[in-house]
């Protein structure tokens, strides 16, 4: 919720060059605008599984792995979960609607197939939301793995190398990890509160931030959708129906640049991609988590950043870190302005999400 301060109204600038989108008017209260400072030591955004429900997760499985059931058709109500439903439903609304992460620990991937671990995981998330494509590939269950790439190379995804991700967010209402393997060293996941770094940034430098609520260019990193240009355009932080939403993806608004009709960045903009960068590298800003196998990390979007430190591997294929995760569409998402039908395909709630290109087909690979 908007908390009304005249000070900090008057601290907008009102001498820009071009018009500003709508922004707040001040500084933003309520559970999304956290601090890792604040939640750190607490444990109520930790959900440990207990015997009962990992022993209805393991009944769903077995119910949904029958007969060579395409994963890619299991839904929610072939997936019976009596109790941890429930909880589930609850976790989502706070998601959506809350402080906007979980983690959930305990799925007992030990005992699971390759194939039984990828049931388990679409089962859980099916609760929270509709698995979108997560590439140009289709994949609707992606592989989070070193494969040998760098940023760079332009075409490349972040989470298909071993370098530092760096923060934004991705291109669905949840991003759902679920960690098969850690790495041998590093691989940490950090995430802020885009609201907490729009409040930061407003007390800092009120001008710099009124200049992320314009559009600018992200790279569409090769990945085109037919007929529209490689880039999109959206602002960083967008103001719609009394709740902030951001996107931002630092590397893709850098490598678009590429492109001589892309216009370069200005030195304000450039100073506001540093003055958030700075914040959220703040130790009191920043919350870092190291998954441990079976641990898996919900987080909404429109108001978390996330990003994971580079790692070093062990030498044997086998001891790669390995994480599975998914982007899900929620049925009950937020409203979103319509600047994010730009990458989302739609800014419709429950329809839009995900990177669809002409020719793919979505599927749900197990292996990598």
């Amino acid at each position: 919720m908007l908390q009304e301060d005249d000070e900090a109204m008057a601290a907008i600038p009102q001498s820009l060059t071009t018009p500003l989108p709508p922004m707040p008017g001040g500084p933003i209260t309520g559970p999304d605008a956290w601090r890792a400072d604040e939640v750190r030591e607490r444990d109520d955004w930790v959900h440990a599984l207990n015997e009962t429900a990992i022993a209805e997760i393991d009944a769903a499985v077995e119910a949904a792995d029958t007969g060579g059931r395409p994963i890619a058709g299991i839904g929610r109500e072939d997936f019976p979960l009596p109790t941890l439903g429930p909880v589930l439903d609850t976790i989502r609304e706070e998601l959506l609607r809350g402080r906007g992460f979980v983690l959930i620990r305990g799925l007992p991937i030990e005992r699971y197939s390759v194939r039984r671990r990828a049931i388990a995981f679409w089962g859980i998330g099916a609760f929270l939301g509709r698995a979108v494509s997560q590439n140009a590939m289709g994949h609707l269950l992606g592989h989070v793995i070193d494969l040998g790439r760098t940023n760079d190379d332009y075409r490349a995804r972040t989470y298909q190398t071993r370098d530092r991700q760096f923060f934004h967010a991705d291109s669905c209402d949840v991003v759902g990890l679920l960690c098969i393997r850690k790495a041998k060293k590093g691989g940490l996941s950090a995430i802020v509160s885009s609201v907490t770094l729009y409040n930061e940034m407003l007390a800092r430098s009120p001008e710099l931030a009124a200049e992320l609520f314009r559009p600018l260019h992200f790279d569409r990193r090769g990945e085109v959708p037919e007929g529209e240009p490689p880039w999109y355009e959206m602002p960083v932080f967008n103001w719609h129906e009394g709740r902030l939403s951001t996107h931002y993806v630092r590397r893709y608004i850098q490598s678009i640049r590429r492109l001589p009709e892309v216009p370069p960045l200005t030195e304000r903009q450039i100073a506001a991609f540093d003055l958030l960068d700075e914040i959220a590298e703040d130790p009191g800003v920043q919350l870092r988590m190291d998954f441990e196998p079976g641990d898996m990390q919900f987080l909404h979007n429109p108001q978390i950043l996330h990003d994971r430190t580079a790692f070093e591997d062990g030498g044997d294929p086998g001891e790669r870190r390995h994480l599975l995760r998914l982007w899900l569409c929620a049925p009950d998402g937020r409203a979103l302005p319509p600047a994010y039908a730009g990458r989302w395909g739609s800014a419709e709630i429950g329809n839009r999400g995900g990177i669809v290109v002409k020719d793919a087909i979505a599927h749900v690979p197990i292996e990598p």
